[in-house]
C-alpha cells in the first residue's frame, strides 16, 4: 500500500504545477460556500501547499520521497516568485534575518566534514523562508488565508480520525501523514487558529472543539514537547490579546499545566525518574532537572556538545556535522536525530547560528504583536495572533525535537501565517 504514494506524490506534483503556471480558477468561498471566487494561477498553488504541509508521502527504502517533495515545493516556490507572482514578496526585520542565518549556514558548508549532509540540513531550513516569502507575495484578501488555513485544519482533523481509527493508518494510509511527534507540532498552529476563530467569528461552538481536539492528541500520546509547545503557544495567543491583562489567563495556564504533570498519571510516569515525585516536593524545590527523565537525551545532548561545540562556540563544527556522524555511526540505540534542534544550532554553527535563529522568532513574534494592534481589518488581526502564538509555541519545541527534519508540516505554519499577515497588510495599507 506504501508504494501508493508515489502515484500520490505524482498527483498533487502535478496539480500543483499546473495551478502554479495557470492564468487561474475558481473555488468555493470559504465565506459564502454558496459563492465562487476567482483566483489566479499563484493563489491556488498557495491554498494547496499550505494545506497540505502533513502529508508527508514517505516511500520505502530506496527513495526519499519526503526529501523529493521538499525539493520539489522549494523549486515550485522559488519559479512562482521569479516568473508567476504578479506582486513583490514582503521584506521584514525577520525575512532579512533569515536570509543571513541560510547565508551563515552557507558559510559552514566550507569547514562541514560532510557538506553533502550540511545541505540537506540547509533545505529543511529554506523551506520555512521561501514559504514566507511566498505567502507574502501572493496572499491579499481574506477569503484567500481563511481558505488556505481551513484546508489545512480540514487535512489535520483527517490525520486525527486516521491516527484514532484502529488499523486504518498502518492499512491504508501508510506513510501518507507525518510522524506523530510531527502532527502533534503541527497540531500546536491549528490549536491556535481555531482559538482565533472563537474570538473574531460567529461559529464560536464549533471553533472551541476544533481547539480542544487539536490539544487532546499530544496528551494522549504523552507527547511532552508538544504539550509544552501548546501551552506556550496558548498563552502568547493571550498576551497578544491582551497585554498586561492576560497575566491571570498565563498564571492559570501554568498552574493548569503543572497540575497536568502531577496529577495525569501517564505524563507523571513519563516525566519523573522517580514515580513518587510529588508535587510537595516541587512547592519546596526539592525537585530540579536531575530529576526529570529525559529518556537519556541529556546524555545525547552532552556528548556531542563535547564533541562538536566544546572549542567551537562561535562557529560549530559546520553545518550537517551532527547529522553526519549520527548517521555513519550506530550511536545512542541508532538515533539518527539529536531530538534537540537547539543543540544541533549549537554543535553545527555555533553560538552565531542559535542567536540568528532565535532573532528570527522574536522579530516575527513582534510584527506580529504590532500589527495585531495597528490594523483595523479583521483579517489581519486573526493572521496576526495566530502567526505570533503559534511561531512561540512551535519555536519552543526546538529544545527538544527535531522540529527541523519535519519543516513541511511544522515550522511552514507558524512562518506560512507570517508571510499571509505580511500580504493581507499590503492591501490593508492600499
Amino acid at each position: 500500500m506504501i508504494l501508493l504514494n508515489y502515484l500520490y506524490f505524482l498527483i498533487i506534483t502535478f496539480i500543483g504545477y499546473k495551478w502554479l503556471t495557470s492564468s487561474g480558477g475558481t473555488m468555493a468561498n470559504p465565506l459564502n460556500k454558496q459563492e465562487q471566487m476567482c483566483l489566479d494561477g499563484t493563489e491556488m498553488f498557495w491554498i494547496l501547499t499550505f494545506s497540505t504541509g502533513l502529508l508527508a508521502l514517505s516511500a520505502p527504502a530506496g527513495l526519499d520521497l519526503m526529501a523529493v517533495r521538499l525539493l520539489v515545493l522549494e523549486v515550485f516556490c522559488l519559479i512562482g516568485l521569479l516568473s508567476f507572482c504578479k506582486r513583490k514578496p514582503q521584506w521584514t526585520a525577520a525575512s532579512a534575518v533569515y536570509v543571513v542565518y541560510i547565508l551563515w549556514l552557507v558559510i559552514g558548508l566550507a569547514y562541514s566534514p560532510a557538506p553533502e549532509y550540511g545541505f540537506r540540513v540547509i533545505l529543511k531550513y529554506l523551506y520555512p523562508l521561501l514559504i514566507m516569502l511566498f505567502a507574502s507575495a501572493v496572499v491579499r484578501n481574506t477569503e484567500v488565508f481563511l481558505k488556505a488555513s481551513l484546508g489545512a485544519r480540514i487535512v489535520a482533523i483527517t490525520s486525527i480520525a486516521i491516527a484514532f481509527i484502529p488499523m486504518l493508518e498502518g492499512t491504508l494510509f501508510p506513510g501518507v501523514f507525518w510522524y506523530g511527534t510531527a502532527r502533534a507540532i503541527n497540531f500546536i498552529s491549528m490549536c491556535v487558529f481555531s482559538l482565533a476563530l472563537v474570538y473574531y467569528t460567529d461559529e464560536k461552538k464549533k471553533n472551541l472543539i476544533y481547539t480542544i481536539l487539536f490539544i487532546i492528541p499530544c496528551f494522549i500520546w504523552v507527547f511532552r514537547t508538544s504539550i509544552m509547545g501548546s501551552l506556550v503557544a496558548i498563552m502568547t495567543f493571550y498576551f497578544i490579546k491582551y497585554r498586561i491583562r492576560s497575566l491571570p489567563i498565563i498564571i492559570g495556564i501554568l498552574i493548569a499545566g503543572i497540575m497536568a504533570v502531577f496529577f495525569i498519571p501517564s505524563l507523571h510516569n513519563k516525566m519523573f525518574t522517580d514515580k513518587s515525585s510529588n508535587i510537595e516536593q516541587f512547592k519546596s524545590g526539592s525537585l530540579n532537572m536531575d530529576d526529570v527523565n529525559t529518556n537519556a537525551r541529556a546524555a545525547m545532548w552532552e556528548y556531542l556538545e563535547n564533541r562538536f561545540y566544546q572549542g567551537h562556540e562561535l562557529t560549530g563544527s559546520g553545518t550537517g556535522s551532527v547529522q553526519q556522524y549520527m548517521y555513519n555511526n550506530y550511536v545512542f540505540g541508532g538515533l539518527t536525530v539529536p531530538h534537540s534542534d537547539f543543540v544541533q544550532m549549537r554543535c553545527d554553527n555555533g553560538l552565531i547560528g542559535l542567536v540568528l535563529y532565535a532573532m528570527i522568532a522574536l522579530f516575527v513574534f513582534y510584527d506580529c504583536f504590532r500589527a495585531h494592534y495597528t490594523t483595523k481589518d479583521t483579517g489581519v488581526k486573526i493572521c496576526s495572533i495566530v502567526a505570533g502564538a503559534s511561531m512561540m509555541g512551535v519555536f519552543v519545541t526546538l529544545y527538544s525535537d527535531n522540529v527541523v527534519n519535519y519543516s513541511m508540516a511544522t515550522l511552514s505554519m507558524p512562518f506560512g501565517f507570517y508571510g499571509m499577515m505580511l500580504g493581507l497588510k499590503q492591501n490593508e495599507i492600499k
